[in-house]
């Protein structure tokens, strides 16, 4: 990668942008062109030094007329969104979907290599592949603030690009997909890119189906079929059949929690739905078999089933063909509320499975290899990995939930008062009701309406085919018995314990504790009898970083993980910890693979669950092309922590990282706690107060209406502070540690040793430097000028400005660099590129932040969606924003 963006990436650029300027001239007129271009040359010279250049920009945006605020903030959000497109083909094409340094890009091929010469044989490589287990769970955290139709005009464009760069020796068809290109730009500008009404959670779950319709779906054989390529190569067999190194689960129409719009209702809706595109799917691809599995020659196994035809296969799949769309009607019938009156239908994915099965049994047997292995394999691996039912939906409530549903039941049968029970005395109850034969919850109980939604919950849980079914989550877990509470509710409305349960620990304080409370409740033998040898557990990112800071919550994260990693092997337990970030920095995000490798050893053995959110499922499986990537870099990064996991950290540098901790929480708490101006501050410099009008998703942007900025939620936490790049949440309170230990004597050279030694820490430093390098003071400070007349207030911003400009110059200290990004330049060349398309969107926002103030919220509507598109374009030009 040389300094300039590669050439591909930035001939792309050019050609989208371009034709989106002539898209606008013949929408506006070339002289509204001209002065798009004026703002953003502008904006250019100001990001050269030119200080004037920016104070020009920011008179101009300030005097531009109402009617024009709303048209150029479109233009630079859709430049920004096409830019984005670009990028997306560039790593697609160069199979760069993540950001490393140089020579660090995961491939599968190497680390096999590696894996052998470390001396595990080519069957322990295949045995560690086939067991593997990656849950990738898709959420609607919505930071994906793009509607679904403007994702399908930008796939197309996607498209269109690949034609061009395809058809150098054919013009005509150059010609013809650059004609579509600019149909698609002008479509794409005569869209209303902002949603009138928050997406339902069944709207949230039909976009994450159309995610595995129109990507994943095409990507999971391809992904299985590179796989048995190297298999084949280094070990000399395929993976096995049934195998499924990664699947894939949703919380769509699944996360009740904090979220009253997620009903009992609208989780079989979305349950019904997955049955019913499922079927759809395979609908396609069996007609496919059917038409191509013309072949007479058979196996007796074969010959038995479908009697003496002459195209055994197609009759065995007609027969299945028959059963697979008499399922999508029965699925369309209950959606509709219709009786369903016709033939039987598929209930397990065995049903579908076993038929297919027998077909590619039969080809091999009759020495038709090459046929069994095509597109029979392709359907064999979908089966394997989507199930009848697309993904495994999770369930998630919050533990308050189900100990109010106790408090009631307690009550109604005479019992006491639950919630004033000691713990022993949950234990003792819950324990003894999970044993007893009799029902605890009387027949024809007439309970709260919100007891009835919890209890409603358990019952679509009951009634379920179990391998539709994932995880359920206890939200705010502190005790083992939120975990038996879970346990014995399962039994009391469904019967038996269908699903594994895991505990969420979230603060800074549940992180601490969460290996003692798993260490007590794997010790109840009530408990083991019913879950048996596997537990899950939750580790939380978003609220812990917002609770303690991002040191000292990552620090808590790792421990928490070594302890749960050691108390789970001494009572004999496999654990699978599920890992639950989000797409900023100061919710766990980053890149996957370096992610991974960073954690604990002996944390990752084969096994693990993460979520995908928002934005970053768009940016990393939107596309056939980027999703097999990012399932190799998965499965590449799970296998080398299984294999070859990282060492142990240092006792010293343990010592290190609990002093950095400590320091870093309290300058955290300091600030964001105990500082009486920082809530003000929060509110008066941050579009915090409006994006509850932003229609990102189906959940409120608080946990309770009534509260502070304690009971805001991560993402609008995160998301407020991107929007005017201060970036607070993930860096406040490093600066201070960090900047202690190198005025102290030998600090630097530890630093620098767990940076180049300890993943976890190394990773870490990279997670901030790119934080860093995104986040700009200048435009805060702005913001700060625009919005907030306190001099107090603004006395607090300077000091946070000084402590990042701190921050910067001690990380690259330590890092030993002159700038950041030094060693990522395709980060650092793609921040600069879109900054001068981002800087007019944060000038436009803080002038009609202060408008919609002057006008007490009420300013017109016309402003108001050009303030909506000023924070989508600045959500995209960011990219992880939340």
């Amino acid at each position: 990668m040389s300094g300039d963006l590669h050439e591909s990436l930035r001939d792309n650029v050019r050609i989208l942008g371009d034709s989106l300027g002539r898209t606008i001239a013949d929408d506006l007129g070339k002289g509204f062109v001209d002065r798009i271009e004026a703002i953003r040359g502008l904006a250019k010279s100001g990001r050269q030094g030119d200080v004037q250049s920016s104070r020009e920009l920011i008179e101009y945006l300030r005097k531009l007329p109402d009617r024009d605020l709303l048209p150029v903030t479109r233009a630079f959000n859709q430049f920004l969104n096409l830019a984005n497109i670009a990028e997306q083909h560039y790593r697609a094409r160069f199979r760069r979907v993540e950001d490393y340094k140089p020579g660090s890009q995961p491939v599968l091929s190497e680390l096999l290599q590696r894996a052998r010469g470390a001396g595990h044989t080519p069957r322990k490589l295949v045995e560690s592949l086939a067991s593997m287990r990656v849950e990738l769970v898709l959420t609607a955290h919505p930071t994906e603030v793009i509607r679904r139709t403007l994702i399908q005009k930008y796939d197309a464009i996607d498209d269109c690009l690949t034609v061009i760069e395809s058809s150098l020796d054919y013009p005509e068809r150059a010609s013809r997909a650059r004609g579509r290109l600019e149909e698609l730009i002008s479509q794409a500008w005569h869209t209303d890119e902002i949603r009138h009404e928050r997406p339902t959670p069944v709207d949230e779950a039909k976009w994450g189906f159309a995610v595995i319709e129109n990507s994943l779906w095409q990507a999971v054989p391809a992904f299985h079929r590179d796989l048995d390529s190297l298999l084949l190569e280094s070990a000399g067999e395929r993976l096995p059949l049934d195998a499924a190194p990664i699947v894939f689960a949703s919380w769509m129409g699944g996360d009740r929690d904090g979220n009253p719009n997620v009903t009992s209702k609208v989780t079989r809706e979305v349950l019904l739905l997955g049955r019913w595109m499922a079927a759809d799917l395979y609908l396609r691809d069996l007609e496919q078999l059917k038409a191509e599995l013309s072949m007479w020659k058979c196996n007796s196994a074969l010959r038995a089933e479908v009697g003496n035809v002459a195209e055994p296969y197609r009759e065995l799949l007609k027969r299945l063909l028959q059963r697979v769309e008499a399922t999508r009607d029965w699925a369309k019938a209950q959606l509709d509320g219709r009786s369903y009156e016709g033939g039987a239908i598929i209930e397990s994915s065995d049903q579908l499975y076993a038929p297919l099965l027998t077909c590619y049994r039969s080809l091999c047997d009759v020495g038709l290899d090459t046929i069994a292995n095509g597109a029979l394999l392709d359907t064999l691996r979908r089966v394997a990995v989507f199930g009848v039912t697309l993904t495994k939906l999770d369930i998630r409530q919050e533990a308050s939930r189900h100990a109010m549903v106790m408090e009631e039941l307690t009550q109604t049968l005479g019992l006491g008062h639950y919630r004033e029970w000691s713990e022993e005395q949950r234990q003792a109850f819950l324990l003894a009701e999970l044993e007893s034969r009799r029902p605890l919850i009387p027949r024809r109980w007439e309970c709260s309406p919100e007891t009835r939604e919890v209890l409603d919950t358990f019952l679509v849980i009951a009634n379920e085919q179990s391998e539709a079914l994932g995880t359920y989550i206890i939200s705010m877990a502190g005790q083992p018995s939120d975990v038996l509470t879970v346990a014995l509710l399962m039994k009391e409305v469904g019967g038996v314990v269908s699903l594994p349960i895991a505990p969420l620990f979230e603060t800074l304080d549940d992180l601490n504790r969460s290996g003692d409370v798993v260490d007590r409740l794997l010790a109840l033998p009530g408990y083991r009898a019913l879950v048996g040898d596997r537990q899950e557990v939750m580790i939380g990112y978003s609220d812990s970083a917002k609770d303690a800071g991002q040191l000292a919550a990552a620090w808590a994260q790792y421990r928490a993980q070594e302890r749960l990693v050691e108390v789970c092997r001494s009572h004999g337990v496999a654990l699978t910890l599920f890992h639950g970030r989000g797409g900023a920095v100061g919710r766990g995000g980053g890149p996957a693979y370096a992610a991974i490798l960073s954690q604990p050893p002996g944390s990752v053995n084969g096994s693990l669950r993460v979520t995908e959110q928002g934005e970053m499922i768009r940016f990393k499986f939107g596309q056939p092309d980027i999703a097999l990537r990012s399932m190799e870099i998965y499965a590449c990064a799970v296998l080398e922590a299984t294999l070859l996991p990282p060492p142990a950290p240092e006792a010293h540098w343990r010592e290190e990282m609990d002093r950095l901790a400590e320091l870093a929480h309290q300058a955290y708490v300091g600030v964001v706690r105990e500082d009486p101006d920082f809530v003000p501050y929060f509110r008066a410099v941050t579009p915090e107060g409006v994006l509850g009008h932003l229609p990102l998703g189906s959940r409120p942007t608080k946990r309770r209406q009534d509260g502070g900025v304690e009971t805001l939620r991560a993402i609008p936490w995160i998301f407020a502070w991107t929007q005017i790049r201060l970036m607070l949440p993930a860096w406040l309170g490093s600066g201070e540690a960090f900047g202690t230990r190198l005025e102290e004597e030998g600090g630097l050279e530890v630093l620098r040793e767990m940076r180049d030694r300890w993943p976890f820490f190394g990773t870490y430093l990279d997670m901030l430097e790119m934080l860093l390098a995104k986040a700009d003071v200048g435009i805060a400070s702005y913001y700060e000028q625009r919005l907030v007349d306190e001099p107090a207030l603004k006395e607090l911003g300077a000091q946070l400005r000084e402590r990042f400009t701190r921050l910067q110059s001690v990380l690259l200290t330590i890092l030993d660099q002159p700038q950041l990004l030094e060693q990522t330049p395709l980060i650092r060349q793609a921040i600069e590129v879109r900054n001068p398309y981002i800087d007019p969107l944060h000038g436009l926002q803080a002038e009609l932040l202060q408008r919609n103030r002057d006008a007490d919220g009420a300013i017109s509507g016309e402003l108001s969606r050009a303030l909506m598109v000023t924070m989508a374009g600045i959500a995209a030009g960011l990219r992880n924003t939340g």
